[in-house]
């Protein structure tokens, strides 16, 4: 069992859906999750394996990929927590055992599943771990995939692990520069990816104002 540090209290904002969409309210504002700001950016590559198999094939995948990404969080927080897991699945029981060697280096946890928002930015969003990896103060994320991943398929991951790096810095006053991404996938790799916040930092400004830019035409458009 991982050791926990006690943070200030906040009271948290709800999660709600506007325009099929996720966010936040933070003062009376709506504040877009990450997740859905990264949402927003076009994915050509992924818009062209949806057609390769069919939209049905393509949510029945999708789907099937989020059921184990929760799973696999879920026995990763009973263990950071020193619970005991409750599945018998076998596939998130598999990916877990991978993690499980990456996972031994988080210590003095400040955060887990924790939801977290910014003023600076206008986002906000459920962070999966904030705590020391190898005694560097870092946000965690904890992947899943079908195969091991390159690095430059990561972008996305990268961007939002430095908006909770900003919202927790915002939040609690205290720097986080080290973004880490422990991922393991169906084809037996388990691997850890560790970079610095600032490399990300505009191209995550740069998301967030063109999300704001989409959600406008497509209000508009949907007044019209």
């Amino acid at each position: 069992m991982a050791n926990f540090i006690k943070l200030k209290e906040f009271e948290r904002p709800k999660g709600k859906r506007i325009d099929g969409m996720r966010f936040y309210e933070v003062d009376g504002k709506a504040f877009p999750s990450i997740t859905t700001v990264l949402g927003a950016i076009p994915k050509p590559g992924l818009d062209k394996w949806r057609k390769s198999i069919g939209e049905e094939a393509a949510k029945w995948e999708m789907n099937r990929a989020a059921r184990r990404g929760k799973a696999t969080h879920t026995l990763v927080e009973d263990y950071l927590k020193g619970g005991t897991p409750h599945t018998r699945d076998v596939l998130p029981l598999g990916l877990f055992a991978l993690l499980k060697p990456y996972l031994a280096q988080v210590d003095n946890i400040h955060c887990l599943e924790t939801v977290l928002w910014s003023k600076k930015l206008t986002v906000a969003g459920q962070v999966d771990c904030i705590a020391e990896y190898n005694g560097k103060l870092s946000v965690i994320d904890f992947k899943t995939a079908n195969k091991e991943r390159n690095d430059e398929w990561n972008e996305n991951y990268y961007i939002q692990t430095t908006a909770y790096a900003i919202m927790y810095e915002e939040l609690y006053g205290t720097p986080i520069d080290q973004i880490v991404i422990i991922m393991a996938s169906e084809d037996g790799a388990g691997r850890v990816f560790i970079k610095n916040k600032a490399e990300y930092l505009p191209k995550l400004e740069s998301a967030i104002q063109n999300f704001y830019k989409y959600y406008e035409e497509k209000t508009k458009a949907k007044l019209a």
